[in-house]
Protein backbone atom coordinates (compact mmCIF):
# COMPACT_ATOMS: atom_id res chain seq x y z
CA UNK A 1 0.00 0.00 0.00
CA UNK A 2 1.07 3.31 -0.78
CA UNK A 3 1.72 6.02 1.53
CA UNK A 4 1.98 9.89 1.33
CA UNK A 5 5.82 10.17 0.96
CA UNK A 6 5.00 8.36 -2.84
CA UNK A 7 2.98 11.05 -4.05
CA UNK A 8 4.66 14.29 -3.01
CA UNK A 9 2.66 16.57 -5.26
CA UNK A 10 -0.52 15.39 -3.63
CA UNK A 11 0.74 15.28 -0.09
CA UNK A 12 2.04 18.98 -0.67
CA UNK A 13 -1.10 20.37 -1.88
CA UNK A 14 -3.48 18.82 0.49
CA UNK A 15 -0.89 20.45 3.43
CA UNK A 16 -1.23 23.95 1.16
CA UNK A 17 -4.40 23.54 1.90
CA UNK A 18 -5.14 22.79 5.22
CA UNK A 19 -2.99 25.07 6.33
CA UNK A 20 -5.02 27.82 4.76
CA UNK A 21 -8.09 26.47 6.34
CA UNK A 22 -6.65 27.30 9.99
CA UNK A 23 -5.64 30.45 8.70
CA UNK A 24 -7.55 33.88 10.43
CA UNK A 25 -6.97 35.16 6.55
CA UNK A 26 -5.05 35.19 3.20
CA UNK A 27 -1.51 34.51 3.42
CA UNK A 28 1.87 35.09 1.51
CA UNK A 29 3.19 32.19 -0.60
CA UNK A 30 6.40 32.72 1.40
CA UNK A 31 4.89 32.24 3.98
CA UNK A 32 3.36 28.77 3.68
CA UNK A 33 6.70 27.93 1.78
CA UNK A 34 8.44 28.11 5.53
CA UNK A 35 5.58 27.39 7.88
CA UNK A 36 5.40 24.22 5.58
CA UNK A 37 9.23 23.58 4.89
CA UNK A 38 8.40 23.59 0.87
CA UNK A 39 10.23 24.65 -2.12
CA UNK A 40 8.70 28.33 -2.85
CA UNK A 41 8.97 27.11 -6.65
CA UNK A 42 6.52 24.21 -5.64
CA UNK A 43 4.39 25.90 -3.68
CA UNK A 44 4.40 28.87 -6.36
CA UNK A 45 3.10 26.06 -9.11
CA UNK A 46 1.00 24.02 -6.91
CA UNK A 47 -1.06 27.48 -5.43
CA UNK A 48 -1.25 28.18 -9.69
CA UNK A 49 -3.57 24.88 -10.11
CA UNK A 50 -5.47 25.19 -6.97
CA UNK A 51 -6.27 28.82 -7.85
CA UNK A 52 -7.27 27.24 -11.84
CA UNK A 53 -9.54 25.05 -10.18
CA UNK A 54 -11.31 27.21 -7.61
CA UNK A 55 -10.04 25.81 -4.82
CA UNK A 56 -8.01 29.03 -3.53
CA UNK A 57 -8.23 32.75 -4.12
CA UNK A 58 -4.99 34.94 -4.99
CA UNK A 59 -5.53 38.68 -3.68
CA UNK A 60 -2.49 40.59 -6.34
CA UNK A 61 -2.58 43.56 -4.37
CA UNK A 62 -1.76 42.05 -1.24
CA UNK A 63 0.37 39.33 -2.99
CA UNK A 64 -1.73 36.48 -0.43
CA UNK A 65 -3.37 33.45 -0.91
CA UNK A 66 -6.90 32.58 0.52
CA UNK A 67 -9.28 29.53 0.38
CA UNK A 68 -11.55 29.54 -2.74
CA UNK A 69 -15.32 28.82 -3.34
CA UNK A 70 -14.48 25.11 -4.27
CA UNK A 71 -13.00 24.69 -1.16
CA UNK A 72 -16.14 25.62 1.01
CA UNK A 73 -18.20 23.75 -1.53
CA UNK A 74 -16.55 20.24 -0.49
CA UNK A 75 -17.25 21.58 3.45
CA UNK A 76 -20.84 21.84 2.18
CA UNK A 77 -20.56 18.53 0.55
CA UNK A 78 -19.08 17.37 4.52
CA UNK A 79 -22.21 19.00 5.95
CA UNK A 80 -24.86 17.52 3.71
CA UNK A 81 -23.86 13.85 3.96
CA UNK A 82 -24.32 14.61 7.44
CA UNK A 83 -21.15 13.01 8.93
CA UNK A 84 -21.28 13.74 12.14
CA UNK A 85 -24.83 12.29 12.91
CA UNK A 86 -23.57 8.87 10.84
CA UNK A 87 -19.83 8.53 12.67
CA UNK A 88 -21.38 9.65 16.17
CA UNK A 89 -24.77 7.21 15.89
CA UNK A 90 -22.36 3.65 16.37
CA UNK A 91 -20.11 5.42 19.82
CA UNK A 92 -22.63 6.79 21.16
CA UNK A 93 -24.93 3.68 21.53
CA UNK A 94 -21.15 1.74 22.68
CA UNK A 95 -21.23 4.79 25.50
CA UNK A 96 -24.38 4.09 26.65
CA UNK A 97 -24.00 0.42 26.97
CA UNK A 98 -20.85 1.20 28.75
CA UNK A 99 -22.31 3.89 31.17
CA UNK A 100 -25.50 2.96 31.19
CA UNK A 101 -27.07 6.33 31.55
CA UNK A 102 -28.09 8.40 28.29
CA UNK A 103 -25.68 10.37 25.69
CA UNK A 104 -26.29 13.05 23.49
CA UNK A 105 -24.39 14.75 20.16
CA UNK A 106 -24.53 18.13 19.81
CA UNK A 107 -23.01 21.23 17.73
CA UNK A 108 -22.62 24.77 18.66
CA UNK A 109 -24.68 27.18 16.29
CA UNK A 110 -24.27 30.88 17.78
CA UNK A 111 -25.21 30.93 21.23
CA UNK A 112 -26.94 27.58 21.10
CA UNK A 113 -26.18 23.88 21.00
CA UNK A 114 -28.07 21.99 17.88
CA UNK A 115 -29.06 18.19 19.26
CA UNK A 116 -28.06 15.71 16.31
CA UNK A 117 -28.66 12.67 18.39
CA UNK A 118 -29.83 11.16 21.05
CA UNK A 119 -29.10 7.91 22.57
CA UNK A 120 -31.56 6.98 25.51
CA UNK A 121 -30.06 4.21 28.54
CA UNK A 122 -33.07 2.14 29.34
CA UNK A 123 -35.63 2.75 32.05
CA UNK A 124 -34.24 6.12 32.17
CA UNK A 125 -36.47 9.44 31.38
CA UNK A 126 -36.97 11.57 28.11
CA UNK A 127 -34.84 14.59 28.03
CA UNK A 128 -35.44 17.97 26.77
CA UNK A 129 -32.40 17.85 24.73
CA UNK A 130 -34.49 15.43 21.70
CA UNK A 131 -32.84 15.27 18.23
CA UNK A 132 -33.63 19.03 16.73
CA UNK A 133 -33.83 20.82 20.20
CA UNK A 134 -31.98 24.36 20.68
CA UNK A 135 -30.79 25.25 23.72
CA UNK A 136 -28.96 27.92 25.45
CA UNK A 137 -24.70 27.10 24.78
CA UNK A 138 -23.81 28.94 28.47
CA UNK A 139 -26.62 26.27 30.13
CA UNK A 140 -25.93 22.99 28.85
CA UNK A 141 -22.64 20.85 29.36
CA UNK A 142 -22.37 20.57 25.92
CA UNK A 143 -22.82 24.35 24.63
CA UNK A 144 -19.97 24.98 27.66
CA UNK A 145 -17.79 22.40 26.93
CA UNK A 146 -17.47 23.70 23.25
CA UNK A 147 -17.31 27.27 24.38
CA UNK A 148 -14.64 26.44 26.84
CA UNK A 149 -12.53 24.96 23.54
CA UNK A 150 -12.96 28.55 21.33
CA UNK A 151 -10.71 31.82 21.95
CA UNK A 152 -11.75 34.03 24.69
CA UNK A 153 -12.40 36.91 21.75
CA UNK A 154 -14.75 34.26 20.20
CA UNK A 155 -16.63 33.50 23.31
CA UNK A 156 -17.15 37.14 24.03
CA UNK A 157 -17.99 37.59 20.50
CA UNK A 158 -20.59 35.37 21.39
CA UNK A 159 -21.53 36.81 24.79
CA UNK A 160 -21.00 40.87 24.09
CA UNK A 161 -23.53 41.64 26.92
CA UNK A 162 -25.92 40.89 29.56
CA UNK A 163 -28.87 40.94 27.07
CA UNK A 164 -26.95 37.66 25.57
CA UNK A 165 -27.40 35.60 28.39
CA UNK A 166 -31.16 33.62 28.35
CA UNK A 167 -32.34 33.84 31.84
CA UNK A 168 -33.81 30.75 33.30
CA UNK A 169 -33.96 31.75 37.45
CA UNK A 170 -32.29 28.44 37.77
CA UNK A 171 -29.74 27.65 40.45
CA UNK A 172 -26.06 28.42 39.80
CA UNK A 173 -27.34 30.26 36.28
CA UNK A 174 -24.65 32.22 34.26
CA UNK A 175 -25.60 35.82 34.10
CA UNK A 176 -22.82 37.77 32.96
CA UNK A 177 -19.75 37.37 30.96
CA UNK A 178 -17.91 37.15 34.16
CA UNK A 179 -19.95 34.29 35.69
CA UNK A 180 -19.18 32.56 32.52
CA UNK A 181 -15.69 32.84 32.12
CA UNK A 182 -15.22 31.40 35.23
CA UNK A 183 -16.79 28.36 34.27
CA UNK A 184 -15.49 27.93 30.90
CA UNK A 185 -11.71 28.56 32.63
CA UNK A 186 -12.96 25.49 35.91
CA UNK A 187 -13.97 23.37 32.66
CA UNK A 188 -10.99 23.80 30.83
CA UNK A 189 -9.29 22.79 34.05
CA UNK A 190 -11.09 19.83 34.81
CA UNK A 191 -11.19 18.32 31.32
CA UNK A 192 -14.73 18.23 30.56
CA UNK A 193 -17.92 20.29 31.17
CA UNK A 194 -20.71 19.52 34.40
CA UNK A 195 -24.32 21.28 34.54
CA UNK A 196 -26.80 20.66 37.51
CA UNK A 197 -30.53 21.46 37.04
CA UNK A 198 -29.65 24.32 34.55
CA UNK A 199 -31.39 22.95 31.88
CA UNK A 200 -33.77 20.11 33.95
CA UNK A 201 -34.41 20.33 38.02
CA UNK A 202 -33.04 17.44 39.28
CA UNK A 203 -31.45 16.54 36.22
CA UNK A 204 -27.11 16.52 35.41
CA UNK A 205 -25.44 16.10 32.62
CA UNK A 206 -21.51 16.27 31.66
CA UNK A 207 -19.99 16.80 28.52
CA UNK A 208 -16.44 16.76 26.28
CA UNK A 209 -15.93 19.17 22.95
CA UNK A 210 -14.69 16.60 19.95
CA UNK A 211 -12.29 18.87 17.95
CA UNK A 212 -11.56 18.94 14.35
CA UNK A 213 -7.90 19.03 12.90
CA UNK A 214 -7.48 22.67 13.21
CA UNK A 215 -8.43 22.40 16.86
CA UNK A 216 -12.02 24.12 17.17
CA UNK A 217 -15.03 21.90 18.76
CA UNK A 218 -16.64 20.29 16.17
CA UNK A 219 -19.46 18.63 18.54
CA UNK A 220 -19.84 17.33 22.03
CA UNK A 221 -20.74 14.46 24.03
CA UNK A 222 -22.62 14.29 26.82
CA UNK A 223 -24.22 12.20 29.19
CA UNK A 224 -27.18 12.79 31.15
CA UNK A 225 -28.64 11.34 34.87
CA UNK A 226 -30.52 11.56 37.64
CA UNK A 227 -28.49 14.25 39.47
CA UNK A 228 -29.59 12.65 43.21
CA UNK A 229 -28.38 9.04 41.41
CA UNK A 230 -24.85 9.94 40.61
CA UNK A 231 -22.48 11.15 43.32
CA UNK A 232 -18.94 13.08 42.40
CA UNK A 233 -16.98 9.96 42.37
CA UNK A 234 -19.15 8.35 39.78
CA UNK A 235 -19.54 11.32 37.87
CA UNK A 236 -15.91 11.83 37.66
CA UNK A 237 -15.61 8.21 36.35
CA UNK A 238 -18.32 9.28 33.57
CA UNK A 239 -16.64 11.83 32.67
CA UNK A 240 -13.40 9.81 32.05
CA UNK A 241 -15.38 7.24 29.86
CA UNK A 242 -16.72 10.01 27.47
CA UNK A 243 -13.12 11.58 27.42
CA UNK A 244 -12.42 8.53 25.61
CA UNK A 245 -15.35 8.39 23.73
CA UNK A 246 -15.45 12.04 22.43
CA UNK A 247 -11.29 11.33 21.55
CA UNK A 248 -12.68 7.84 19.29
CA UNK A 249 -15.12 10.43 17.31
CA UNK A 250 -12.72 13.33 17.22
CA UNK A 251 -9.58 10.56 15.52
CA UNK A 252 -12.05 9.53 12.61
CA UNK A 253 -13.52 13.03 11.62
CA UNK A 254 -9.76 13.38 11.08
CA UNK A 255 -9.64 15.72 14.68
CA UNK A 256 -7.08 15.40 17.55
CA UNK A 257 -7.96 14.68 21.23
CA UNK A 258 -9.21 17.96 23.36
CA UNK A 259 -7.82 15.93 26.24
Amino acid sequence: MRNETDVPAASATLRILSFLATQRGPVAAATIASQLDLPRSSVYKLLGVLERQGFVLHFPEARRYGIGIAAFELSSGFSRQEPLARLGRPILAALVDRVGESAHLAVLHGRDVLYLIEERAPRRPALVSDVGVRLPAHLAASGRAMLAALPAAQVRALFPDAEAFVHRGVVGELASYGALKRELAETRARGYAFEDGAITPGIASVAVAVLDHAGWPAASVAVTFAADAVDDSRSREIAAELGHYASELARRISGRDFR
